[in-house]
């Protein structure tokens, strides 16, 4: 008996709709990611650098330095002043400022200081223009790096490595947990995520520091980090799944992946990122993640709780989305009756 139903409700309900879908949606989602890397990272701009600056500024010589800065950089550098050298020193260990210009000999000289570890590409940025300008006016301009990066990772990547890691394979591994283990409860499902966040925040961290000493991380702080981050990013996924279904992977993807990576800092640093991506990507899991690692390795003593708050909050909303809307989620086990329990005992 033929189908006398119109041809495109018949395609809407073949198996060839959401495999068109899907070819329609990866095409489009490659042209995004490589548009958002690319648009992040391929030509880091100067856009507000706070620096530091001590010493006698103030002069006609020091002020015509800090002058041609700002306009060598197009007005990107923001200059605060500081009364000693030390505070300023914990302005860079606090990671409010990249690096400090010292004006010396009533504007004669200038001796400054960068921080590469508070952005490689913040450093070079700031050494250049403000060699150039020293040359331009006269003054002598010397550059040294108060807080280097690790020999193992010359241009401060690793971290963002082993955050793009641990983002990656949270959410990969909750796909996994809904694909072959559905018959998981909703808390055996998180404890579950827990579990290979653990392990998981674990070999990132023993592989990049024992097996390749890429970096000597703080050991149980950097495996809590990565494990939090794995964490967060695996219940990311499980909430969307749990309010849209087997397109989860979109909303996912555009959090995590599209916007949170370039938006990190960890490839380039946030006063080179255009504005926007500046502003929200300390407020996603892979910035947060990112922030909390980089300060846990450089800046010991210095720790920051709004890192830690972002990922726990993600972490909160999205396990509280998932226990409370449950039912909507694909999986779990069927509970039996009660009465057919003490029927099958009786019997």
């Amino acid at each position: 008996m033929s189908d006398a139903r119109p041809s495109w409700e018949r395609f809407k309900e073949s198996p060839f709709w959401p495999a068109t879908v899907l070819v329609l949606i990866l095409s489009a989602a490659a042209g995004l990611f490589a548009w958002s890397y690319t648009y992040a990272m391929a030509n880091p701009t100067p856009h507000s650098i706070p620096a530091a600056v001590v010493g006698s500024y103030e002069q006609a010589r020091g002020r015509a330095f800090l002058e041609g800065l700002e306009k060598a950089l197009n007005a990107s550098v923001k200059v605060r002043a500081y009364d000693r050298p030390a505070a300023a020193r914990a302005a860079v260990d606090e990671q409010e400022v990249f690096g400090i210009f010292e004006v010396r000999d009533d504007g004669r000289a200038v001796a400054l200081d960068v921080s590469g570890a508070s952005g490689a590409s913040v450093a070079d940025v700031l050494s250049e223009a403000a060699l150039e300008v020293g040359e331009r006016t006269g003054v002598a301009v010397t550059v040294r790096d108060i807080n280097p990066l690790q020999p193992g990772d010359p241009r401060g990547l690793a971290i963002f490595y082993i955050s793009l890691a641990a983002v990656i394979i949270g959410f990969v591994g909750a796909i996994q947990l809904s694909v072959h283990a559905r018959a998981l409860n909703p808390l055996e499902r998180i404890a579950f995520t827990v579990a290979y966040a653990l392990l998981g925040g674990l070999a990132i961290a023993a592989a990049v520091d024992w097996l390749l000493g890429s970096v000597d991380l703080p050991f149980p702080q950097s495996w809590l980090i990565l494990a939090l981050t794995m964490f967060t990013s695996g219940m990311v996924f499980t909430m969307f799944n749990t309010l849209i279904g087997r397109w989860a992977m979109l909303p996912t993807w555009g959090v995590m992946v599209l916007v949170g990576n370039p938006s990190s800092g960890g490839a380039v640093s946030w006063p080179l990122l255009p504005s926007v991506l500046g502003a929200i990507g300390r407020w996603l899991p892979p910035g947060a993640s990112v922030n909390a690692q980089h300060t846990a390795v450089y800046f010991p003593g210095h720790q920051h709780v709004l890192p830690f708050l972002v990922l726990a909050g993600w972490s909160l909303l999205s396990c509280g989305v998932f226990l409370n809307w449950s039912h909507r989620h694909p999986g779990g086990r069927e509970k039996e009756p009660v009465g057919v329990e003490a029927g099958g005992a009786a019997g």
